[in-house]
């Protein structure tokens, strides 16, 4: 019960002090002492909290905020972002779905389009470069517990250049 308190006061003094890694109107995202369980694996210990496990020290709390988004409709020519090959959807509810995403070194993504916001929180070390329809490209290293909010209406592929990686994507409906 001690240690539950002690937790608690650390993770609520911790929220004061550290500055957000995302925060719009649609998520306040934060870095928190760990969940427990293995990298990956996810806890939903609110309506409006999602825990992902970074490391065995660090979790990424999405906390979703009232602002809901459509998706939009797809009118690209090419399929949507997920469901994609070798992926696995590890949650669904009525906000959000969760998927777990390994890249296969030099093997580009399918070309796809995002009709939803996503929180990428990427798991691994790798350098993941993106292109899109125009065939322009932009190549970003990304580092365990590296988040990012992605708006949706984006069209392109995605290959991993160097590395292993891995994310937790979450989808907002």
């Amino acid at each position: 019960m001690f240690k539950a308190v002690l937790l608690v006061a650390a993770i609520l003094a911790q929220t004061a002090g550290d500055p957000p890694l995302v925060d719009n109107d649609r998520v306040n995202v934060r870095e928190r002492p760990t969940i427990g369980g293995p990298t990956g694996s996810i806890v939903r210990q609110t309506p409006n909290e999602i825990w992902i496990s970074v490391t065995p020290a660090k979790a990424i709390v999405i906390t979703l905020k009232d602002k809901v988004v459509a998706p939009i409709a797809n009118t690209s020519g090419f399929p949507n972002a997920f469901p994609r090959p070798n992926n696995i959807r590890v949650y669904e509810d009525a906000r959000v779905i969760v998927w777990d995403y390994t890249w296969t070194p030099g093997v580009a993504t399918p070309m796809h389009f995002h009709d939803k916001d996503v929180v990428v929180i990427y798991l691994g070390n790798g350098s993941l470069r993106s292109t899109t329809t125009d065939g322009k490209s932009v190549t970003n290293k990304w580092a365990p517990g590296d988040t990012r909010f992605n708006l949706r209406d984006r069209v392109h592929t995605e290959t991993l250049v160097d590395g292993q990686l891995r994310a937790i994507i979450t989808e907002l409906k």
